[in-house]
């Protein structure tokens, strides 16, 4: 009789791609919010929105939808079933963070950093 192993390893995996794609995507916005605040420059705020912002965003994002879908595994899921749910609440999430980064973004670039102070 075989017995069904919960993917411990891939669970443990999605959350340290999405730990190590957070760091990246960490670094990459903070050195081009430095680079934007010396130069003031609107097209520095329109390349953040490029591919070197992105690709680390779409890692924290595949390893998001890893850990999901691998941690509903755990609790007795098919696969099938498990990443067919991870998969919607992770484009969903994905997407509004990312418009909301956007938003800030804009506030930043209309504004300057005051923009961005809770009242």
């Amino acid at each position: 009789m075989l017995y069904y192993v919960p993917p411990y390893t891939l669970t443990v995996a999605g959350f340290v791609i999405a730990l190590l794609c957070g760091k990246a995507f960490e670094m990459v916005l903070k050195e081009q919010v430095t680079d934007w605040s010396k130069d003031r420059s609107q097209s520095i705020l329109a390349g953040m929105q490029g591919l070197s912002l992105m690709l680390p965003y779409l890692g924290i994002s595949l390893g998001i939808l890893v850990f999901l879908g691998t941690g509903m595994m755990l609790f007795g899921f098919t696969s099938g079933l498990s990443f067919l749910i991870a998969l919607p609440l992770t484009i969903g999430t994905a997407v509004l963070i990312w418009g909301q980064l956007r938003k800030l973004l804009l506030q930043l670039e209309e504004g300057g950093s005051k923009a961005l102070e809770y009242k």
